[in-house]
């Protein structure tokens, strides 16, 4: 039996204990936009966040995206399937309201695999350069074919481009 002295015996042991830990410290993604989306048309804006597939993603994982809330209340919960074939991940909020000019909002972003496991957590923040009152209280257009709205371009010829209820500062 071949004896290994103390150092090489040591080096052995951590090179074994960073190979274990490899997994955690893998980036499976990475933030490669994100942006406040104000559709005045249709009187919305919404959170959008784009992620980088840098890693190699098990089946079946799954992105899942905590938005806060611009007017207060529990965070807005997106989930979204991740597929083998994406080089990129759109993560998407439903419509949101209160947005504040120059206000930081918080995103959390989990990777999770089939089982539930986080493999990768991500955190970052929006900030937008406009305020939410850009946006009219109505919805411009209606329909598929983007018909002008009768509550904002009344028969008269006037218009009502009303905004939303006040939001709390």
């Amino acid at each position: 039996m071949r004896r290994v002295s103390l150092p090489a015996a040591l080096a052995l042991g951590l090179a074994l204990l960073l190979a274990g830990c490899q997994r955690e410290t893998e980036k499976l993604v990475e933030v490669s936009g994100h942006i406040f989306v104000f559709n005045y048309r249709v009187a919305s804006a919404t959170y959008l966040v784009t992620l980088n597939k840098t890693g190699t993603i098990p089946e079946d994982a799954t992105a899942v995206a905590e938005f806060e809330d611009p007017a207060g209340g529990a965070p807005i919960v997106v989930r979204e399937a991740i597929f083998p074939a994406w080089d990129k991940i759109s993560l998407q909020s439903p419509n949101i309201r209160c947005i504040v000019k120059d206000r930081p909002y918080a995103v959390t972003i989990l990777i999770l695999d089939a089982k539930g496991a986080t493999l990768q957590e991500l955190t970052t923040q929006l900030v937008s350069d406009v305020d939410q009152s850009v946006l009219p209280g109505k919805p411009l257009v209606i329909g598929p074919g983007y018909d002008r709205n009768p509550e904002v371009f009344k028969p008269d010829g006037s218009t009502d481009y009303a905004r939303q209820e006040a939001c709390r500062k």
